[in-house]
């Protein structure tokens, strides 16, 4: 199994002409996109303009109607599914394995056996400020745990490419503002080519590098940025502000 740190850095995953169709409905229409690797790219746009389905098409869960996506070379759904780890917006954790065997799942389902796949996870669990919650069912640990435990289990597939959908949609303010900080120091910790889909246009500009702002549907590339911002970010500093306002602006027109 390759990991990120064993990749080359010309690792992307590229969007060229693609459109989507489900019937009569058009849900993306010519999309052109190019991911830089170990880059945070974040997507946004109005509700329905095909975030999510962007986000299928590129691991092999959907297939285009027109265009071609690519990711590091493999333009097969099969392998694509094979390059990118998904994490969709609700957490899927199996209510009867604790934390800890939710995380190691990733790891059996590749083969690899129960107990050396928990070893692995062991070490993410203290590094990501889980210690303790190891065998915690899923009932009993907050929203924000089980989006890291999710989270955790999402990179422990160890797949350069990692998808994710709205990751903190179903969460309360505060504890997204917590959450993406943990994410920025989590995604500095273990680097891999992001592309995170959000509505939240202030979470984008805390976490990505460059956000891409979607029409409505059908969603087309509207505008496309650098967030040229030092880290940590502030939602305080002005030019932060200018950042989200130029967002926001996109989004209004």
């Amino acid at each position: 199994m390759r990991t990120q740190t064993e990749a080359p850095v010309t690792e992307s995953l590229s969007f060229r002409k693609v459109t989507r169709r489900f019937g009569a409905l058009t849900a993306l229409a010519g999309v052109e996109l190019e991911l830089r690797a170990r880059a945070v790219t974040a997507v946004v746009g109005p509700s329905g303009c095909g975030k999510s389905t962007l986000l299928e098409l590129a691991a092999g869960l959907q297939e285009p109607d027109e265009g071609a996506i690519d990711v590091l070379g493999a333009t097969a759904a099969s392998e694509r599914r094979e390059a990118c780890a998904y994490m969709p917006q609700r957490d899927l954790l199996l209510p009867w394995r604790d934390a800890l065997a939710n995380a190691a799942l990733a790891l059996e389902c590749q083969g690899v056996a129960r107990a050396p796949a928990r070893e692995r996870a062991v070490p993410l669990f203290e590094r990501f400020g889980l210690t303790e919650f190891e065998h915690v069912r899923p009932a009993a640990l907050s929203g924000g745990m089980r989006q890291r435990v999710a989270f955790l289990r999402t990179l422990l597939q160890g797949r350069p490419v990692l998808l994710l959908d709205e990751p903190f949609g179903a969460l309360d303010a505060i504890t997204r503002a917590d959450l993406r900080e943990w994410l920025a120091a989590a995604l500095a910790e273990e680097p891999r080519t992001v592309l995170l889909v959000t509505h939240d246009v202030e979470e984008a500009v805390f976490l990505a590098d460059r956000i891409v702002v979607l029409s409505p549907r059908p969603g087309r590339v509207v505008a496309d940025f650098e967030v040229d911002l030092p880290r940590p970010r502030s939602v305080t500093d002005p030019a932060f502000t200018d950042v989200k306002a130029r967002a926001l602006e996109a989004l209004g027109s």
